[in-house]
């Protein structure tokens, strides 16, 4: 099954997520930046429907150094900010998070990028600063990447689906 027919699907199963994943080629750190649309690729992981059903944007990659891991919709949807990943997930926030913005908007970066092994690939790889998480991307086409959440006591990987958002403003501002 192509990433496509995943996509359109709306699921797939892990292994052939996995042999997907496998299959793509590496990603190199420059090809990260920007700010990118993200989208659940379901699997049957526990974390499944999460992100959407929180108003989930995106991940914004200004350089190696400067990455906002979770972008979240407003609670109009015509904007995005960023949040702290020590303060989302949480037990007492339900629901869509752009109504918590006061609570969980961050103005600092909270990950960094670095070239990682991962099922014996070297790619590019959003490591979170406060969690024992790392993303690792492989290339789809020159718009889109396949990525995948590999945390500390998670059971299974965790698929997603990043789209480079080409109405981002320049110089990295994050959309507001």
């Amino acid at each position: 099954m192509t990433l496509d027919e995943a996509v359109k699907a709306g699921r797939i199963r892990a292994e052939e997520a996995l042999t997907l994943f496998d299959s793509l080629p590496t990603v190199e750190l420059t090809f990260m930046r920007g700010t990118w649309k993200g989208s659940e690729l379901q699997t049957g992981h526990p974390m499944d429907g999460m992100l959407a059903a929180t108003g989930w944007y995106g991940k914004q990659f200004i350089d190696a150094e400067s990455v906002h891991p979770l972008l979240f919709f407003t609670e109009d949807r015509a904007s995005v900010f960023p949040v702290d990943p020590r303060k989302w997930p949480s037990p007492t926030l339900r629901g869509p998070v752009g109504p918590h913005r006061a609570d969980v908007e961050t103005g600092k970066f909270k990950a960094r990028l670095r070239m990682t092994e991962y099922r014996g690939q070297l790619s590019a790889t959003m490591i979170y600063d406060d969690w024992p998480t790392n993303d690792v991307f492989r290339k789809v086409d020159a718009d889109t990447v396949l990525g995948v959440m590999d945390a500390r006591g998670m059971p299974a990987p965790y698929f997603f689906v990043l789209r480079r958002d080409a109405d981002a403003p320049p110089g990295g501002a994050v959309l507001r």
